[in-house]
Order: structure tokens, then C-alpha cells, then sequence
């Protein structure tokens, strides 16, 4: 039996949410274990789902994505971050963070699995 790949997704908007979890519900090996609308529920949820790859929003309210990829990394180097944004200005900013890898929010489909099956 295959592994699945547990994601947790963060994003503030619950529209992009419930649209990565039906893309992501297409994907065999990948298992949505969370979701979180800002940073500081992302890292409640990080302790308890145990997530191996968090696909991380960049501009929340609470917790803006990049301080909770700070976070993340700093508490449990072994999550992998991807930063998913529309702000493309910001990958210095979240590759610095930690995050190890960004994309842009509308990247192909076969992106954004092959970055989140690297887990």
C-alpha cells in the first residue's frame, strides 16, 4: 500500500480552500488532514494533524503566511512549506522564511503536485 502524502492547507479565504481540498481529493496520493483560515490556527493544527506538507497562504489576518513558515520551520524543520500566493513579489521573502518552495496561486495542476509529492 501507498503512502499518502498528508496536507494541511492555509488560506484565509474559504473559497480557495474548498478548492485546493476538491483538486487534491483527485490526487491518489495525497490526504487532506486540515484546514486553517490564518497562521496561529495552522500551527495548532500542525501539532495535531502532524501534516507532511503545508500549503501556506501568504497574506492572512491573525498570522500573515510568512511568519507561521518562520514558525514552522523553526518548530518541525521536517513539514514541508510551500507558499501559495497571488503575490508573486514575495518568493525572496518566503524562500527566507523557510518555505521550500513557492508557486502562484492558478500554476498548473501538475506543479503544484509535483512540489507537494516531494514530501
Amino acid at each position: 500500500m501507498m503512502n499518502r502524502c498528508k496536507v494541511l492547507i492555509v488560506d484565509d479565504r474559504t473559497q480557495t480552500r474548498e478548492g485546493l481540498k476538491a483538486l487534491l481529493a483527485t490526487a491518489t496520493p495525497v490526504q487532506v488532514v486540515g484546514e486553517a483560515a490564518d497562521g496561529r490556527e495552522a500551527m495548532h493544527l500542525i501539532e495535531v494533524r502532524q501534516p507532511d506538507v503545508v500549503l501556506m497562504d501568504a497574506s492572512m489576518p491573525v498570522m500573515d503566511g510568512l511568519e507561521a513558515t518562520r514558525l514552522v520551520k523553526a518548530q518541525w524543520p521536517e513539514v514541508r512549506v510551500i507558499v501559495l500566493t497571488i503575490h508573486t513579489g514575495l518568493r525572496a521573502e518566503a524562500l527566507a522564511a523557510g518555505a521550500d518552495d513557492f508557486l502562484v496561486k492558478g500554476c498548473p495542476v501538475g506543479e503544484l503536485l509535483a512540489a507537494i509529492l516531494e514530501c
